[in-house]
C-alpha cells in the first residue's frame, strides 16, 4: 500500500496524471488534473485499488480528499469511478455539509449519483464525517498508515494517536504509539 508519492508531474491528461519519481513514471487517477502544472514537484496522496483484473492508483493533492474518498468508496454502490468526480466537482467541505444535512439534491447534482445512491450515501456516512476530523496534519497521517500497515484496528489506532505528542519526530511518534498499543 502507498501513502504518498513525491515527484514531478511529466503528463497531464484529462482523467490521469504521471508523476515521476527516481524515473518511473506512475499513472495516477486523479479528481483534477489540470489543478496541477507541469514539470512541478508535488506530494500527492495515493489509494492503491486492487481488482481481479486491474491495479490502479488514484491520487490526491490533500489528505482530506483522500479521507473522503475512502469513505465514499465504502458506501454500498459507490465505487472509485463514481467517488472520483463527486470530488472534482465538489468542494470536501461542500460533500460533507451536504451528507450532514441530508442534502440529496446537493449529492444528486454528481454524474451517475441519483436518488438511491444519494440517500445510501447519507445512511452510510452521515454522522461519521466531523470537519474536525479532517484536520489532521501529514505527519499523523502518516502515523496511522504506519501503524495500519502493522495490521493494527482503525479504533485502537485512533484511541491512542490522540496521547501522542504531535511535535515529535514521525518515528518517536511511532514508538510511543506501540507503547501505547501495548499496554
Amino acid at each position: 500500500m502507498y501513502a504518498y508519492i513525491k515527484g514531478f508531474v511529466r503528463d497531464i491528461e484529462s482523467n490521469y496524471i504521471v508523476v515521476d519519481n527516481c524515473g518511473i513514471g506512475y499513472l495516477i487517477y486523479t479528481a483534477s488534473p489540470y489543478s496541477f502544472d507541469l514539470d512541478k514537484e508535488y506530494t500527492v496522496y495515493l489509494y492503491q485499488h486492487v481488482r481481479e483484473d486491474e491495479i490502479s492508483l488514484y491520487g490526491f493533492k490533500t489528505i482530506e480528499e483522500k479521507d473522503l474518498f475512502l469513505r465514499l468508496t465504502s458506501v454500498k454502490g459507490l465505487g472509485c469511478k463514481m467517488a472520483l468526480p463527486m470530488l472534482a466537482t465538489g468542494s470536501v467541505d461542500g460533500i460533507v455539509d451536504a451528507i450532514e444535512k441530508e442534502n440529496i439534491l446537493y449529492l444528486k447534482k454528481f454524474p451517475k449519483i441519483g436518488d438511491k445512491v444519494a440517500r445510501q450515501i447519507i445512511l452510510d456516512l452521515k454522522g461519521k464525517l466531523t470537519k474536525s476530523s479532517n484536520e489532521v496534519n501529514p505527519k499523523s497521517n502518516e502515523l496511522l498508515d504506519a501503524l495500519k500497515s502493522l495490521g493494527y484496528k482503525n479504533a485502537d489506532i485512533n484511541k491512542v494517536v490522540k496521547q501522542v505528542d504531535s511535535s515529535l519526530e514521525l518515528e518517536d511518534q511511532i514508538k510511543e504509539s506501540l507503547k501505547l498499543l501495548l499496554k
